[in-house]
């Protein structure tokens, strides 16, 4: 199950505001709280945030809103970014590197890609995992040429970084 989170409608609920630009920590904290609360309150492991309304997307924002949310997990739901202007998903990646972090953005096409910063070997094998659907260590490290040990590590990596789901004994991309 998918919860779907409006951001710009939160924005509006929290701030009061006529404006869709998520701009000042203020306002990026307000926002972060209400997603929580919503998180707190919805059902599923997976929450889309969906940024399709937003306008702007200050650097500030962005640290307070996912940053903050990616340092301390909302329990057990992997969250997403949907619905970026390239703009919006500029800023986002900037506070992204700068913190060490990576997020998932949802494709059009409706998988996920990771950004922020990760390794070539993260990247790979999140793609490979996404294409392969569910996986366990032995199919996975067999697909990439990896050893089993190797696989394990970064596939746990990925899981620690809530890339990726771990349903033993498969793992998965998120939107799988």
């Amino acid at each position: 199950m998918r919860q779907t989170i409006r951001v710009e409608r939160l924005l509006r609920e929290s701030v009061e505001t006529q404006y869709s630009d998520l701009v000042t920590r203020s306002t990026g904290r307000l926002v972060r709280t209400s997603i929580q609360q919503a998180l707190a309150a919805g059902e599923g492991p997976v929450a889309l945030l969906d940024f399709s309304d937003v306008g702007l997307v200050d650097l500030s924002c962005a640290d307070e809103i996912i940053a903050k949310l990616l340092l301390d997990p909302p329990g057990q739901t992997y969250l997403i970014l949907q619905g970026l202007r390239e703009e919006q998903l500029e800023a986002i990646e900037h506070v992204l590197e700068h913190h060490d972090l990576a997020a998932l953005v949802c494709d059009p096409a409706g998988g996920a890609r990771p950004v922020g910063r990760l390794s070539p070997d993260l990247r790979t094998a999140f793609f490979t995992l996404q294409s392969l659907g569910a996986a366990t260590v032995q199919v996975f490290g067999e697909q990439v040429g990896w050893t089993a040990a190797r696989a394990a590590e970064v596939l746990d990596t990925l899981v620690r970084m809530r890339l990726v789901r771990f349903e033993g004994p498969h793992y998965l991309a998120p939107l799988t």
